[in-house]
């Protein structure tokens, strides 16, 4: 007799969730357990116990969370502060990923130089001054469908020129 697992769920999954916190596992590990009960009796065949599936479900959830716990005690997690953190990491780029960042700027520079004026100067107005489309428009003297035009042909020609690279 196979067992539905859905609906074992809805009815058993926060009460196995409160046991697990009973326990004194936190809400996050209780809630990983639960699943992993789940998880074990999906794929597990239980014999002698179609007829209290509950049992055996707690009776998982005790197991993992005993395994849990002695885990937990041979090789315990240490939380460490995030001043720690900032102190080991460094928050400079690689040189490698400094050197490869220049050379993407310098595409993008040369790839804007190639644009026409209009072009070059609708785009520089939407990317790097922040205006919209309809504020752009009247200062290179188009509508706002062709000013988008522009800037999306910019667009383009910056992203094509930086694949090359």
């Amino acid at each position: 007799m196979a067992w539905d697992i859905h609906n074992l769920f809805k009815r058993h999954a926060q009460e196995l969730k409160r046991s697990l916190r009973r326990r004194g596992l936190s809400e996050d590990n209780a809630a990983d357990l639960t699943q992993d009960t789940f998880l074990r009796a999906m794929t597990a065949s239980p014999r002698g116990v179609d007829d209290n599936p509950r049992a055996y479900l707690f009776q998982v959830s005790r197991n993992l969370a005993t395994d849990f716990e002695r885990r937990a005690r041979s090789a315990p997690f240490l939380s460490i502060g995030e001043d720690i953190v900032e102190a080991v990491a460094d928050p400079r780029p690689s040189a490698e990923r400094a050197l490869y960042d220049k050379q993407r700027l310098l595409a993008s520079a040369r790839a804007l130089a190639e644009l026409p004026e209009r072009t070059r100067k609708a785009f520089e107005l939407h990317r790097l001054d922040g205006l919209s489309i309809a504020e752009i428009g009247p200062l290179v003297g188009l509508s706002t469908t062709q000013t988008w035009s522009l800037i999306r042909d910019a667009y383009r020609h910056v992203r094509d020129r930086l694949k090359e690279i």
